[in-house]
């Protein structure tokens, strides 16, 4: 399967005119060969938002009606979107993502982790479990920005037995790290393809860096942008190579398994409960 990353500037609550540049870049990627096109974190609304009753006007359910505004594009052209937004649950806003194909809604995603910054201050934190779907035989786990740095986000997909994980994300400028090293790091440590998608432009002073990337399961850049330009990243996802964890690099004398290799029994610190404050809340 060919996936194709948009990295692209949106404009703060103009959910019509991001949406109408969403489905011009879907069919341009479509003219590529993209069978998936991934476009970033909070792609239809914007995500430097001052309080949650300024974000509150540009959150929809999901299904709403971008999903079914995207649906109608993915019957036309056979393809599947994954796509940023705000979530409304009830009194509820989550940062959240759809994933869309041509039967409409296929899974959405809430943000797990939340940084204090743009509308991750005021959104509600992520209350669905990590899942992974199956489109035309790729399996495929999301995440958000900030859950990108937190190695169990990942791993949670790649035993549930993801092949390709997507990280729609809005990397400002003290990311650069992040989008320099993080991205080939989950590819490796999970033996899976990894595609983060960032947006570029300024939203209310706050600049986006761009450098979308696409690694492969050993960890290897595939595609990357630049931090300043629009740009379409494809690469083409072979679903054996992301299953075979069991790397024999010299038979009897030097082979790996990353998740074969895993002791659990060890690992029960990572899930004990903290006392620690989060940042600003």
């Amino acid at each position: 399967m060919r996936i194709a990353a948009v990295q692209m500037d949106f404009t703060l609550a103009d959910v019509p005119g991001n949406l109408a540049r969403m489905i011009e870049k879907v069919r341009e990627a479509h003219a590529g060969g993209a069978k998936l096109v991934v476009f970033p974190e909070c792609a239809l609304t914007g995500y430097v938002f001052d309080s949650l009753d300024e974000a509150r006007p540009y959150a929809e359910t999901i299904p709403g009606p971008s999903v079914s505004a995207i649906s109608a594009v993915c019957v036309e052209m056979g393809v599947y979107v994954v796509y940023g937004m705000l979530e409304r649950d009830g009194d509820r806003i989550f940062n959240a993502l759809a994933l869309v194909g041509p039967k409409g809604l296929v899974g959405s995603y809430r943000k797990v982790h939340l940084p204090y910054l743009g509308i991750d201050r005021f959104t509600d934190f992520g209350d669905q479990p990590f899942a992974v779907y199956d489109i035309e035989g790729v399996k495929i786990g999301m995440n958000i920005c900030y859950d990108g740095g937190f190695p169990e986000s990942g791993r949670c997909m790649a035993l549930m037995g993801a092949d390709l994980i997507v990280l729609p994300t809005n990397w400002p400028a003290s990311a650069v790290t992040a989008a320099d090293y993080m991205t080939n790091t989950r590819a490796l440590e999970n033996t899976v393809y990894y595609a983060a998608v960032d947006r570029i432009g300024v939203e209310r002073g706050v600049p986006f860096i761009g450098k979308s990337r696409i690694c492969d399961p050993l960890g290897r850049t595939m595609s990357a942008a630049d931090h300043a330009n629009d740009a379409i990243l494809y690469a083409d996802i072979d679903v054996a190579r992301a299953r075979n964890k069991h790397l024999v690099r010299e038979a009897g004398v030097n082979e790996v398994n990353r998740i074969a290799d895993r002791r659990p029994e060890m690992y029960g610190t990572i899930v004990e409960p903290h006392s620690l404050k989060r940042p600003g809340r």
